[in-house]
């Protein structure tokens, strides 16, 4: 339930529902906060493994403040300074940083770290983990490098049906931190059918700005003929928000921009939602009220469905060391 009732628009005029909670998630601000203090405290070039997140316009802005992007720590100089990004690394990265002598400064969201520690802790214990995501996603690649030997990846039910276990009193589960929760609910049901004796983590792993994102989709979805959703295609959850609107009967659309907007798409629509991925800097979702305002949409309304205000806290290695040259990432916002 949202913090105050929707005003549903039965009239002739054109509106907006803008969401809320959207944009900008605590793993995310902190991610971009250790590039932009590294930057000030050392000078550029600091270099990044991967997207520090997953959103063009982030990533764009960082390279012209001088943080270089590489895919791999071979690209890094040794000894050079290097940032792990906030989808995190596997411990065989992490390896390879400390032989290489490189000064690194790890990003990763403490909420993916603790799906990495849960991944530990249960190989530990002799259980076969079923981690539940999808192939190829940053995040996946580093928590199946956490236990690879007793990791099997699942995106679907159908691989759930597919599963061979050593023991199937022994199996736990974890999840990637971006999913959806009607499709990981559909996937937990059918493992705890195949495997009734399955353990979890103590609290689920989908990310509170996840959850709060995709709630706020649902909300709205009765009062929108459309949704517009800021991110970047390499944007799980982003993709996912898409994903919820499209089951929900709205037609959905991920774009970067009002430039990726197309304008058929607003034929006929008198009513749009309006979010952002949870990497998608809120001046991009401004842009697009005034490029619909300018089309006509001259109605808004703010749905607001939870408060947000998680916040996290630098890396310890950055924290101690901004304090001693007086920058903050408050400074750094303004």
């Amino acid at each position: 339930m949202p913090l105050k009732p929707i005003s549903a628009n039965t009239g002739g005029e054109k509106k907006i529902y803008l969401l809320k909670p959207r944009g900008f998630c605590a793993g995310v601000v902190r991610a971009i906060d250790v590039v932009k203090i590294a930057l000030d405290l050392y000078g550029p070039p600091v270099y990044v493994r991967k997207e520090i997140v997953h959103n063009k316009h982030v990533v764009d802005e960082l390279r012209e403040m001088g943080a270089i992007f590489v895919e791999e720590l071979a690209e890094v100089p040794s000894g050079a300074r290097a940032i792990f990004s906030a989808h995190g690394v596997s411990p065989a990265v992490r390896k390879e940083g400390k032989d290489r002598d490189l000064a690194i400064i790890d990003a990763t969201c403490p909420l993916v770290t603790k799906v990495h520690l849960e991944a530990v802790k249960f190989a530990r214990e002799g259980y076969t983990i079923v981690l539940i995501g999808h192939k190829n996603h940053d995040e996946v690649i580093g928590t199946l490098g956490e236990a690879p030997e007793k990791m099997i990846l699942v995106e679907s039910v159908e691989d759930v049906d597919a599963l061979q276990v050593e023991d199937p009193c022994r199996v736990a589960y974890l999840t990637q931190t971006t999913l959806s929760l009607d499709e990981t609910r559909d996937i937990m049901a059918r493992l705890q059918e195949r495997f009734p004796e399955i353990v979890g983590p103590k609290s689920q792993d989908i990310c509170y700005a996840t959850e709060n994102r995709q709630m706020a989709v649902k909300g709205v979805a009765e009062f929108c003929q459309m949704i517009l959703v800021v991110g970047s295609a390499n944007s799980s959850n982003s993709k996912r928000l898409v994903e919820v609107g499209h089951n929900y009967g709205v037609q959905s659309y991920l774009v970067n921009d009002w430039s990726e907007v197309d304008l058929t798409w607003l034929d006929g629509i008198h009513n749009v939602g309006l979010t952002a991925g949870a990497s998608a800097p809120d001046h991009l979702v401004e842009e697009i009220v005034g490029a619909l305002r300018a089309h006509g949409y001259n109605q808004l309304e703010e749905v607001e469905m939870v408060e947000e205000d998680v916040r996290f806290s630098l890396p310890a290695e950055l924290a101690n060391a901004s304090r001693l040259h007086n920058i903050s990432a408050v400074a750094l916002h303004g």
